[in-house]
């Protein structure tokens, strides 16, 4: 068992706990419910989360209460909000588990989300992948409705909150939230320009907020233990509470780890990860899922926190910590997840439509020995002409393997350059060689 104390995991950690209404019940589910419900002003609990500094687990880590009040207030007609269950970062699978091991806490924190906003409809977007997840957010759907926890007079106070579920089709573009209310309106899922944004002219055009399943879940807690309570965890002021990371490639005891934000590379992969799952040494680190640029292991003590993540050059993102051991090539791994990059693009923009697939071409180019020098230069060139060129964030993410790799590891890239012009010379002197 861990020094602290899980939040988001412990009911998992309970033996015999099953996710049910009356297990989540027994553990004191819906109790921050019952507390806010017309005990407490929404106005007052947006504070409460303020106060708490949690963040946007989903990737963008906005501060959550911040995102709430830019709703309008004297607005009288509906507000939406949607819980983004589209988990589809390369490398992520945290949510997945909130999903379908706890889905209860998620649905008390949408209530809550709910009542703040002044919103009576939700929906879950979830990705259609996840058929077990879908199957077990519906039948605790209809749990908490039985039992009076949503729908129409919530336990006798004359609020009415429904909530939905409905399944994507798939798409990595339909994470990012201006896409994903395209996709839940029935439209292709292409992000939208902005401004306007989603808390003004989001679902149907009405104010909306997108929050992530692991934001969403934190809510119970933070009412029931108080804002001061979680602010205490982590690094505060800007990085408090806990964070599921989710760890995979080569260590020991890959999986979902719930741990105080904070905490360094080298905590999490060796302490907690059981460390490289070979007698090699770690060589990279992918600290915040696909789109987060790479980390070496000159960064084995980068705390794992926003702020310091940021500084080091990448992205805290979704959470999922990819571990590469010596020997990994570091052009075949940009290489794969450029691949998926170039086939989850939407199409909307031109730089990324048609960069992602000459950053691909060219990078095969180069993995299959037919590179040249001057491919080095295409491929920062390419890149620079995305960045910050598209509607959404897709542009940055798909090139950030390309231009990590190229500063850490540029000799890679050239050695397989050399070996190409070194066939290719060899070829040229074969010939007349046998004469």
């Amino acid at each position: 068992m861990p020094s602290y104390e899980p939040i988001l995991t412990k009911n998992m950690l309970t033996p015999g706990y099953t996710g049910s209404l009356v297990d989540y019940e027994r553990a004191g589910g819906y109790q921050a419910l019952r507390k806010v419900l017309g005990k407490i002003a929404p106005d007052d609990v947006t504070a409460m989360v303020i106060k708490s500094g949690l963040r946007g687990r989903g990737g963008a880590g906005f501060p959550t209460g911040v995102k709430w009040g830019f709703l309008p207030k004297d607005y009288t007609g509906p507000r939406y909000l949607c819980c983004n269950a589209d988990e589809s970062e390369p490398g992520t699978f945290k949510d997945r588990q909130l999903i379908e091991r706890d889905p209860h806490q998620m649905l008390e924190g949408m209530a809550i989300t709910c009542y703040a906003i002044g919103a009576e409809t939700a929906y879950i977007y979830i990705r259609g992948e996840f058929v077990l997840g879908a199957k077990i957010l519906e039948k605790a759907l209809a749990e908490a409705r039985a039992a009076g926890y949503i729908g129409r007079n919530i336990l006798g106070t004359g609020i009415n909150i429904e909530m939905w579920l409905h399944r994507g089709a798939g798409a990595y573009i339909c994470g990012e939230e201006t896409a994903l209310l395209e996709s839940l309106e029935g439209k292709r899922g292409l992000p939208r320009v902005k401004p306007p944004f989603p808390a003004t002219h989001g679902l149907y055009n009405k104010p909306t907020v997108v929050n992530n399943v692991e934001t969403l879940a934190n809510l119970p807690y933070i009412v029931n233990r108080g804002p001061e309570w979680f602010a205490s965890i982590g690094s505060p002021p800007k990085s408090t509470g806990t964070r599921i990371f989710c760890v995979s490639g080569h260590v020991k005891r890959p999986g979902n780890y719930e741990v105080p934000m904070g905490i360094t590379c080298r905590e999490l992969i060796f302490e907690h990860a059981g460390g490289m799952r070979s007698d090699k040494p770690l060589k990279a680190i992918i600290p915040g899922g696909a789109s987060a640029a790479f980390f070496t292991d000159q960064h084995l003590d980068v705390k794992l926190d926003f702020e310091s993540v940021a500084q080091a050059g990448s992205m805290l993102g979704s959470g999922g910590v990819t571990i590469m051991e010596e020997g990994t090539s570091m052009v075949w791994a940009a290489l794969r997840l450029m691949e998926f990059f170039y086939h989850e693009s939407c199409g909307k923009c031109t730089p990324c439509r048609e960069g992602t697939s000459w950053l691909v071409q060219t990078m095969r180019r180069i993995w299959t020995r037919r590179g040249r020098l001057e491919d080095l230069e295409t491929l920062t060139d390419l890149c620079q002409n995305i960045a910050g060129r598209t509607v959404c964030a897709f542009g940055d993410a798909a090139i950030a393997p390309i231009t990590s790799t190229l500063k850490h590891w540029r000799h890679e890239y050239e050695e397989l350059i050399r070996t190409a012009e070194a066939a290719g010379s060899a070829e040229l002197v074969m010939p007349a060689t046998r004469h």
